[in-house]
């Protein structure tokens, strides 16, 4: 009897003391909830503010980027519009004077093969300048005179129209670019350096000499005077 009544009070003292120690803890731990939430929640407080600065702080990048970005791109187009037009002209300037020149250069070999035409025709029309010269000269002259002045006539005419003209020099000043002295003739009514007769006519063809003329000039005149300039 005395064993079992110590276990029986030793249990129930056991019963008294876990309801208390139950209960202490339930109460610590309601006492510890509260400071463990707060300290979650001021974590949870501080990562949203960092990640909230450290987005906008990446918005703010980017927006500057962007910003940067934009003129830098339009100067590229403006330089790269600017290059094509320079590009542009000068291909534009270098096509008209290759056009130009082209054309001139064609015009140039027209002009050459007329020139040699013309000049293999020239001596056929000193043939007949000749012949009529010496018709008149012996007094020879008639119908078949006339026929080769018509001739000649109708020759020149023709030439004409491709801008060849005979060269004046008779009675003109000698020229050099123009004229071809062959002699010297004694002649004091005329001044110093006249034509006084021409033994081959000479041509131009536009503003080209293609032929000088074949002239005498004159010497033991007076000094040649340039001609004064006429008043406006």
């Amino acid at each position: 009897m005395g064993a079992d009544t110590v276990d029986k009070t030793q249990e129930g003292a056991a019963e008294e003391v876990a309801p208390e120690a139950a209960e202490s803890e339930t109460q610590e731990s309601k006492a510890v909830e509260p400071d463990a939430v707060e300290a979650e929640e001021a974590v949870d407080a501080a990562v949203d503010e960092d990640g909230g600065d450290a987005k906008g702080a990446a918005g703010d990048e980017a927006e500057d980027t962007e910003g940067a970005e934009a003129p830098n791109i339009f100067e590229a187009i403006t330089a790269e519009v600017t290059e094509l037009r320079d590009k542009y002209a000068r291909l534009q300037a270098e096509w008209d004077n290759f056009r130009k020149r082209t054309a001139a250069e064609r015009k140039s070999e027209r002009d050459r093969a007329a020139e040699s035409l013309v000049t293999d025709l020239l001596p056929v029309l000193d043939d007949l300048e000749r012949a009529i010269n010496h018709a008149r000269e012996s007094g020879e002259g008639g119908t078949l005179t006339d026929g080769v002045e018509a001739i000649q006539s109708k020759f020149l005419q023709i030439l004409g129209k491709h801008k060849v003209e005979q060269l004046p020099a008779q009675g003109e000043a000698f020229d050099a670019t123009r004229h071809q002295a062959v002699g010297v003739e004694e002649d004091a009514s005329v001044p110093e350096e006249t034509v006084v007769k021409v033994y081959q006519q000479g041509y131009i063809m536009g503003d080209r000499v293609i032929r000088p003329a074949m002239v005498v000039t004159s010497t033991g005149g007076p000094e040649r005077r340039d001609e004064e300039p006429e008043e406006a």
